[in-house]
């Protein structure tokens, strides 16, 4: 899966090699995580109209997945 990646670094000069070495360590440790069920464990929702804040997964996937465009209710990360 393309995606753009900002990589800082404290050297000044990487080789093509090592900047590609790097990039496939990222994507080793970035794709595991980065799916579904980790986006609904890692936030939650936030519905003003009804005053309610949901954390549960099962109900945060049901929420985006139904109504992913209501008005008032938000996605807020738990970080």
């Amino acid at each position: 899966m393309p995606r753009d990646l900002l990589v800082l670094q404290t050297k000044h000069l990487f080789s093509q090699e090592e900047i590609d070495r790097h990039i496939e360590l990222l994507n080793m440790v970035l794709v595991p995580v980065e799916n579904w069920l980790s986006f609904c464990v890692a936030n939650e929702i936030i519905d003003i109209n009804r005053r309610k804040i949901i954390s549960k997964e099962h109900l945060v996937q049901k929420i985006l997945k139904d109504n992913p465009n209501q008005p008032f209710v938000f996605i807020c990360n738990k970080n």
